[in-house]
């Protein structure tokens, strides 16, 4: 499987509802909600061939929740897991668990108001997980052991999940198959996720199964990939504070993402408004209201 860089389409679009068969474990099914934010939509994985683990079920949708039923065919369910809590993730868990018996498990509950926006990123309020894995907490089924990795940062209650008789890694959000993650103030923290890409370098993980966009081949170069682009990110914006001096972050957008889709404007302004929380923490910059401004080499913190 090849690996497209950030923000171009795969050789072969995936279709909504129909069960696509990636490894002897792992099968995915695509939901139908592309968005600007979701790519060609949120993916189901099924992991496991005779019992099922059934990895971001996706929104409450009847269409996907139907395709879902038929893709298990029958099976016993042994878990419903959730990487994280945005609307395109988790909402079809609970009417899933409903038809099937099978417990909801993953990643915390977390509602709160979200200043982000896309509604897609709105968190799903009525999430209720029957048992909250802690990192490195395990769960098996027939042929399969999928263990929870805490990856804090495009949310605080991201997790991934590793399979490890396939060392492959399903990421949700945190590692997308086609474009950068958005890291969303309050909740997001850039702090938080270039700490969590930094764990990932750590694994050896064959492959990466994100929830949006095709399997990231060569992960751990990918990764570096996405820490080069926000190093990148960053010097942009101290570059443009120590040029234009004390600015707002719509002027920031503007002056570095030329040539963006305007509906995405909102999104790269709150990476960006993350990354100068990221900067501030660390005394490189300073915040007068709606304006920042480097702070001058030496400065007191």
């Amino acid at each position: 499987m090849s690996q497209p860089e950030p923000g171009s389409a795969p050789e072969a679009a995936p279709q909504a509802g129909v069960l696509k068969a990636l490894s002897p474990l792992v099968s995915r099914l695509l939901a139908p909600n592309p968005s600007p934010f979701t790519y060609e939509g949120t993916q189901t994985y099924l992991v496991g061939t005779d019992d099922l683990a059934i990895i971001d079920p996706g929104p409450a949708d009847e269409r996907h929740l139907a395709a879902i039923l038929a893709a298990i065919d029958g099976r016993p369910v042994q878990a419903i897991l959730c990487t994280h809590t945005h609307r395109d993730h988790s909402p079809a868990a609970a009417p899933l668990a409903a038809l099937t018996g099978a417990p909801i498990i993953g990643c915390a509950p977390l509602t709160l108001d979200d200043e982000g926006p896309r509604a897609d990123a709105a968190f799903d309020a009525d999430y209720a997980p029957d048992r909250v894995l802690a990192d490195g907490e395990q769960l098996s089924g027939e042929g399969w052991t999928l263990t929870a990795l805490a990856t804090p940062g495009h949310t605080s209650n991201h997790l991934c999940f590793a399979l490890a008789e396939e060392a492959v890694l399903f990421t949700g959000d945190h590692v997308m198959g086609w474009s950068t993650s958005v890291v969303s103030p309050p909740d997001g923290d850039m702090t938080a996720y270039l700490a969590s890409l930094e764990r990932l370098m750590t694994r050896a993980d064959r492959f990466y199964y994100p929830a949006h966009g095709e399997p990231v081949a060569e992960p751990q170069r990918f990764v570096r990939h996405l820490l080069g682009h926000r190093r990148m990110r960053e010097g942009q914006i101290l570059r443009h504070l120590g040029r234009e001096g004390p600015s707002a972050i719509p002027a920031m957008v503007a002056a570095m993402y030329a040539g963006l889709d305007p509906r995405l404007h909102g999104a790269a302004g709150r990476s960006v408004l993350a990354h100068l929380i990221d900067l501030e923490r660390r005394a490189l910059v300073r915040s007068a209201g709606a304006f920042w401004s480097a702070r001058e080499t030496g400065a007191a913190a």
